[in-house]
């Protein structure tokens, strides 16, 4: 057994020997150098990521002593790429869990077989660097670190997800070198990492070396300050050096010209300070930046400069003065193959999407991202709200939210990751406030946490959701700045805002939870913050699906969830819970955010002149540097179009516009008119063309009705046992009046159905239906059959017959759930009116859905719709659609989310086709609009699937006809579905024209 102190159960050690937290940066030997920001450039910086080796240890009582010794014989050990999470790469076991800590709660002690990852690497030092300090950076290690050089112990640090720098120079030799690193799984800190994710563990973040002349600037903090009108700013460089040092700073513009520049000898610590004239401001629409140099000896670090002033002044938050709306995602270092470990170009692509949805903010939930993606955020224009590496939320279940923060012996660890985090990330423009962590209880540490920062830090906002008074306990919250909640409903932010003694701005720091077929309730909460000024905005949950990419036995890829692994304890398909896949597809929630936070809102003023109304929401910038695009569309075909480019409105201005279209006063068709806000440039996020934002009108012209065609088609009508058997000139029905149903539907010969139709009130649940559901299956939603009391002939003619079904839909022991009559007409034509009245027992929740479902046979593969497309929507995520004339395969029709769910549905359609590749088929109209899926899976499919490579594609298409299907909102975490979202009615009545065709003729 090693031989080690056992620090990772000691509360008074949060490290050994690490050098105190600094800003981040890399030391560069010129200016050119620097400015590529080209790490492995700089002949200070040597990176040790690469092939280590590696020793997997199921215990730390089972790490045998010595392996840390130059001489050690690591050869028969595996081989480890590093930075990498040991669980994807086959050790120990992929585990998730949300809330629950995965081992007793029992701080600060954690399990005894303590797993342990020992890490081996030999390297070379540079002859160069024979006269330089000799730093060593981790820049991430999961959950604590044990540092060894040529066999002498160096350190000791734990805090995952922030830097341990520790000065190796006394350790090293000429030539080469051995290091050797013993992470363990778990630690007392363990506690404080608490975070809803996969449980990785390992060096997971870059690992590199820094050599630094014996005097260097160990850290820089630039201060800013902004003049009331915001023509003057002031930079002020607090310098912190190893000893006397002559140091040079230069301020440099975008076009690489020296604004200002200042030199100062300074010994320990100095200040250098710079005035700058008219600057250009920072912000995440047009994010501004100088390049600040700061140059002494042979070194030179760069640090990005955006002048902006965060303030907070009567309860309203503003950004340079002007109240912003922060339109922001919660984002967790995710990746579906390397865990945690995030290669640059899946941090671009993250923040690539996101501009191009129109999110313009960023929480780092819960704990301080990689120190390159705030460069990034800098670069591309993202407000930041930076958090600290603390989530104790397994405490909730012990029975005290507040055991640690309350606990005076854990402040040294909590105050610990506000400081790393803050010194760190200070430099950052894109960082608006703070935050001291989440879902932690509130007392007395969070207090000594947030205090702390103000100490260091007044010019951004401190937040923390803990303070929530629902479950804040009864400490002073003056100390935070913001009011954070979680999942509040709108109408409860809407009374908080309205409230006069609120004093405090009002940031939903996790709301509208985007898992699985959601969220249904952005549009909600954004009227509501529109309305109020104290309403800062807010940030989904979350960014990304957490899957783990794997394969089933026969070699088909997934992507797991908790439990997939044998994991306990798991929390299932919660990590699935994004706005994109983890592959970065996004989901439909994704459109629905980029159009209800689109930065440009449009208004009818008078349609039938061509005026509209089109409001600038950006904060800093006017409309010039985007196009408007118009067209008409006559039964969802283009009749005009056009462009025009004087629509330019200033930030928080409406311009009116008018519209050169021109309109019949009087047709039998419908008109709707499109306009479209599109990227008139390049930008470094997205290509000219790009389109922002559209809003959709139904244009008023008055619609002529089409004079009813009276058809002199006779119907013949037989009746055999319980079969009714209705035929005419091209097809023949068989209606069973045993069953109350039609058994077969044909048109010349071919038959449209392969099942009787029923009625349904079922859909598979969507994640967000996880609490309603317990309620459905209580009462046998699932299991709703049709028993029919009678049916019989109640009109018979020779151009038609109508058929009265009398019947009710229930599961078993329980009484009916519903009871409707059914008219069953058809005609000479053949085609089949619907309609049915339903009174739906009184103390039910609400129906999931009410429709007919038909079955229709192999080989019925296209649809044809007029209605909102061209993806899914629901009564409640219906913004990012248009109403047009779709054409598109029923796989098109599917979305597909890694748990099966109720998905593709199609709100507001008025008519659908649904035919073989030939046009044989279906058309199905209401007398009002209505939602419409097709499918090649049943909702019992959906229902009984956990994971999409489970389901099994049928060859038949089923086809749901719905009255109205409930809306999706965001349950899963958030409030309940909204009443009018619900199908709640007591009594309704609902009508279906059902007509078999062959398109070819009907066109």
């Amino acid at each position: 057994m090693i031989n080690i102190e056992k620090y990772w159960e000691n509360l008074d050690v949060l490290h050994i020997n690490r050098i105190a937290p600094r800003a981040y940066y890399i030391p560069y030997a010129d200016e050119t150098s620097a400015c590529n920001h080209k790490r492995g450039k700089s002949p200070y910086y040597q990176t040790l990521n690469g092939l280590w080796k590696f020793q997997y240890v199921r215990s730390v009582k089972e790490v045998q002593d010595g392996f840390y010794d130059a001489a050690a014989d690591v050869n028969g050990w595996d081989d480890m790429i590093v930075p990498s999470c040991w669980q994807v790469n086959g050790y120990d076991q992929n585990h998730y869990t949300n809330v629950n800590y995965p081992f007793p709660c029992d701080p600060p002690f954690v399990p005894n077989e303590n797993p342990a990852g020992l890490y081996v690497r030999d390297f070379q030092i540079s002859e160069q660097w024979a006269d330089k300090e000799k730093y060593m950076v981790f820049e991430g290690v999961n959950s604590c670190m044990y540092l060894w050089v040529n066999g002498a112990f160096v350190g000791y640090s734990q805090g995952s997800r922030v830097p341990a720098e520790f000065d190796i120079s006394p350790y090293l030799k000429a030539g080469k070198n051995r290091m050797a690193v013993m992470v363990l799984k778990w630690c007392d800190g363990t506690y404080l990492e608490d975070q809803d994710l996969w449980r990785f563990s390992g060096i997971f973040r870059d690992v590199y070396l820094l050599a630094r002349s014996k005097n260097h600037i160990r850290d820089v903090f630039n201060r800013q300050e902004l003049s009331e009108d915001m023509r003057q700013a002031t930079i002020r460089c607090e310098i912190t050096t190893t000893g006397a040092l002559p140091v040079r700073v230069e301020l440099k513009d975008a076009a690489d010209q020296i604004i200002q520049e200042g030199n100062s000898l300074i010994d320990r610590s100095g200040t250098i300070e710079l005035q700058i004239d008219e600057p250009k401001l920072w912000n995440a629409e047009q994010p501004y930046l100088y390049q600040l140099y700061v140059c002494a000896g042979d070194e030179v670090l760069l640090f990005q400069v955006g002048f902006r002033k965060i303030e907070i002044k009567d309860g309203v938050f503003l950004i340079n003065g002007m109240p912003v709306k922060l339109k922001g995602v919660n984002r967790h270092d995710s990746h579906p193959e390397l865990g945690q470990t995030i290669p640059m170009n899946h941090m671009i692509k993250d923040l690539i999407l996101m501009k191009n949805h129109n999110i313009n903010t960023v929480r780092t939930s819960h704990y301080p991202n990689d120190p390159r993606f705030l460069n990034l955020c800098n670069e591309y224009g993202f407000y930041v709200i930076d958090e600290a590496d603390l989530e104790c939320h397994g405490v909730f279940h012990a029975g005290d939210y507040h055991m640690l923060t309350k606990n005076p012996a854990w402040q040294r660890a909590f105050v610990d990751r506000a400081e790393r985090m803050v010194e760190r990330d200070k430099n950052h423009p894109s960082i608006v406030m703070w935050s001291m962590g989440n879902e932690s209880g509130y007392d007395v540490n969070h207090i000594a946490m947030a205090a702390w920062t103000k100490s260091r830090d007044l010019s951004r906002p401190v937040h923390y959701e803990g303070i929530d008074p629902r479950h804040k306990g009864s400490a002073d919250t003056e100390v935070i700045d913001v009011e954070g909640r979680m999942y509040s409903s709108p109408a409860y932010i809407d009374a908080y805002a309205s409230d006069e003694n609120s004093t405090k701005p009002m940031f939903l720091c996790e709301y509208s939870h985007a898992m699985g077929n959601g969220p249904g309730d952005l549009k909600d909460y954004w009227d509501v913050i529109y309305k109020h000024p104290k309403l800062m905005g807010g940030c989904v949950w979350e960014w990304s699906d957490h899957g783990i990419k794997t394969r089933t036995q026969d070699g088909t890829p997934f992507f797991a969830y908790g439990g997939d692994f044998g994991d306990q304890p798991n929390d299932g398909n919660f990590c699935i819970d994004g706005l994109v896949d983890p592959d970065r597809k996004p989901h439909t929630g994704l459109l629905e955010l980029k159009k209800v936070i689109a930065p440009i809102r449009v208004k009818a003023a008078d349609l039938r002149k061509g005026i509209i109304t089109v409001t600038n929401l950006y904060d800093f910038q006017d409309l010039a540097h985007v196009v408007m695009t118009w067209k008409v569309e006559k039964d969802g075909r283009t009749t005009e179009m056009g462009e025009m480019n004087e629509v330019k409105a200033a930030p928080h201005q409406t311009q009116t516009v008018t519209i050169p279209y021109k309109l019949p006063e009087l047709s039998a068709s419908r008109y709707f008119l499109t306009v479209s806000f599109k990227l008139r440039r390049d930008t470094q996020w997205a290509a000219a063309g790009h389109e922002i934002t559209f809003e959709q009108f139904e244009l008023p012209v008055v619609v002529k009705k089409q004079p009813v065609i009276e058809t002199n088609a006779k119907i013949e009508l037989q009746q055999q046992d319980h079969s009714l058997i209705v035929e005419g000139f091209d097809f023949c029905h068989v209606f069973d009046l045993h069953d109350g149903t039609f058994t077969r539907i044909t048109k010349h010969g071919v038959n449209m159905i392969e099942a009787p139709p029923k009625f349904t009130i079922w859909r598979a649940p969507t994640d967000n239906d996880r609490k309603i559901k317990r309620l459905w299956f209580e009462d046998n939603y699932d299991r709703a059959v049709m028993h029919v009391y009678k049916a019989e002939i109640s009109k018979q003619s020779q151009a038609d017959v109508e058929i009265m079904v009398d019947f009710s839909l229930g599961g078993y022991i329980k009484i009916p759930l519903l009871h409707g009559t059914a008219i069953w007409r058809i005609d000479g034509t053949g085609a089949i009116d619907l309609r049915v009245n339903v009174n739906v027992r009184e103390g039910l929740t609400f129906l999931p859905r009410f429709g007919l479902q038909l079955t229709m046979p192999g080989g019925t593969e296209e649809v044809e719709y007029f209605g909102l497309g061209p993806h899914e929507s629901y009564i409640d995520k219906r913004h990012s659609v248009r109403k047009g004339k779709y054409l598109m395969r029923v796989d098109d029709m599917f979305e597909n989310y890694i748990m099966p769910q109720e998905n593709g549905a199609r709100y507001g359609t008025e008519w659908a086709i649904v035919s073989n590749e030939q046009g044989m088929g279906m058309r199905f109209t209401s007398n009002g609009e209505f939602s419409f899926n097709a499918s090649h899976y049943s909702p019992e499919d959906l229902t009984l699937a956990a994971h999409d490579v489970e389901l099994v594609k049928r060859k038949e298409t089923i086809v749901h006809l719905d009255y109205k299907m409930s809306g999706v909102g965001s349950n899963s975490c958030g409030p309940e579905l909204l009443e009018r979202y619900r199908l709640d009615e007591r009594e309704f009545q609902f009508e279906l024209h059902i007509m078999p065709i062959f398109k070819e003729d009907e066109s």
